[in-house]
């Protein structure tokens, strides 16, 4: 049943699946009250106006919907914002290193440089496995396409893209996703602190790869996504920094600056402050009350 579903939402033009989302993501609105709780909480824990967090809304309920048209169905309408950081990159044989937090259609930005650039920039990108077997199965094949592959979340996942990176290649990944524990550090986002992975910022040193900001913003009306990129500026000094918690830092920073573009289009409903699995409450508030030291 589900498969079938999916592919028949595939078919369907983006403007209706994405208005298919704005009334699923307002039904879920209006049904959860943890989820309306947590989506206020983390807007304005970042300083932004309850109508920021209500914009986002509809547009969690799209990053839905649109997922059978972007891995099954036809093309859509893309535009560019700073293609030529890529082609920098390649003319200098670097490898890149795609940056994006859950903003806008990060979905979009991993096809678009592997249909643009695949054939000069193979682009491997690290994803979590679907728990559905069917949608699973989905996902594989719907990721892997010409100049796009995809790395499990695993030690072999980490190790393939290590090795993408030093063959001069791309790897996206979405460094505000919370890591398995023992894999991040306690570092500020937004003002408070947040289980934030390490592994960016060592696949950035480790294969000394260009390191580039990207992300997805979805057009009005169903009309398409630009993919904005940006150069990453570090804090402190202007380089990334070798140490895990100043790394983290940096990064978060980085990817505030992305979300402060468009807050509507950040998914806040996204529990970023939870401590992963493994972790106490108890240590967790020790090590905010060390690092605040």
């Amino acid at each position: 049943m589900y498969p079938s579903l999916f592919r028949f939402l595939s078919r369907l033009p983006l403007p209706v699946l994405h208005a298919l989302g704005w009334a699923l993501g307002w039904l879920s609105f209006a049904l959860s009250a943890r989820y309306r709780r947590k989506l206020f909480e983390q807007a304005q824990q970042a300083g932004f106006a309850r109508s920021v967090a209500l914009g986002s809304v509809a547009e969690a309920g799209k990053m839905v919907t649109e997922l059978p048209r972007l891995w099954l169905g036809g093309p859509v309408h893309l535009e560019w914002d700073g293609m030529a950081l890529i082609e920098e990159a390649i003319a200098d044989g670097s490898g890149v290193l795609f940056l994006t937090p859950h903003l806008g259609c990060f979905e979009i930005t991993a096809q678009l440089v592997a249909q643009r650039f695949g054939d000069r920039l193979p682009v491997t990108v690290l994803y979590r496995p679907a728990r559905q077997p069917w949608l699973r199965d989905i996902m594989e094949t719907a990721r892997s396409r010409p100049g796009l592959s995809t790395a499990p979340t695993t030690l072999a996942g980490v190790k393939q893209l290590i090795k993408a990176l030093k063959l001069h290649q791309g790897v996206g990944l979405l460094p505000d996703q919370v890591p398995p524990e023992g894999q991040g550090v306690w570092a500020p986002f937004f003002g408070r602190d947040a289980y934030t992975m390490t592994l960016s910022a060592r696949l950035a040193l480790t294969a000394g790869a260009r390191v580039l900001l990207i992300w997805g913003e979805r057009l009005s009306w169903g009309r398409g996504y630009r993919v904005h990129l940006r150069p990453f500026r570090p804090e402190a000094g202007g380089q990334l920094s070798p140490d895990p918690l100043e790394g983290a830092r940096q990064i978060n920073a980085a990817m505030e600056s992305l979300v402060r573009e468009c807050p509507a289009q950040y998914l806040w409903s996204y529990d970023r402050y939870k401590a992963p699995a493994g972790i106490s409450h108890s240590a967790r508030l020790q090590a905010e009350k060390t690092q605040g030291a």
